[in-house]
């Protein structure tokens, strides 16, 4: 078996375990998910680095909140991180990881802002009116939460990538006769 296929498991079960972490208790918007979407892009094979962070959003969003209308604006935006996963961090570099990182949390940011702002003014919210005024003050309300966006993507990505790495290798320099 060669390298790639001996890290596949471990692949499939950091992003698992990553994206389970936002049942953790957290800062606000610091959560491991955009990390383990990016590092599922990259290193996961296929399909599976579409559906797995997907599939534990979908089980684990009944308890951090539920669906709501811009769920489907989150869920794709993550999509994207995935996407961006494939095409930027081919080979691991710590420039790369963190402009991906930091690529995924704009892109996030920019995307479903607008969609949040529509929401709130569904709910007929008088703070932020509709318009490019509105939805202006709404980006500017909402820095704060990209920065936390941005820090988590940053943390929990070069974690995962630099856990990955060690024990990728870790693995590699086992003896065949001593793994378990």
């Amino acid at each position: 078996m060669n390298r790639s296929q001996e890290s596949r498991p471990l692949a499939i079960g950091l992003t698992v375990l990553s994206a389970l972490g936002r049942l953790l208790p957290h800062y606000p918007n610091v959560t491991p998910l955009g990390g383990s979407c990016l590092f599922a892009g990259s290193r996961v094979p296929g399909w599976m680095a579409y559906v797995l962070p997907l599939a534990v959003m979908a089980i684990t969003d009944p308890f951090v909140g539920g669906y709501t209308w811009s769920s489907i604006a989150v869920y794709a935006c993550f999509l994207i991180n995935v996407l961006i996963g494939r095409r930027l961090v081919r080979t691991v570099t710590p420039i790369r990881v963190g402009s991906a990182a930091f690529l995924c949390s704009l892109q996030f940011f920019l995307l479903t802002t607008p969609v949040v702002w529509m929401e709130f003014g569904w709910r007929h919210d008088p703070f932020y009116a509709p318009g490019v005024a509105g939805l202006l003050k709404f980006y500017a309300a909402g820095l704060p939460f990209w920065g936390r966006t941005l820090a988590g993507d940053l943390l929990f990505s070069a974690g995962l990538f630099s856990l990955y790495e060690l024990l990728s290798r870790q693995s590699a320099l086992t003896p065949v006769g001593r793994r378990a």
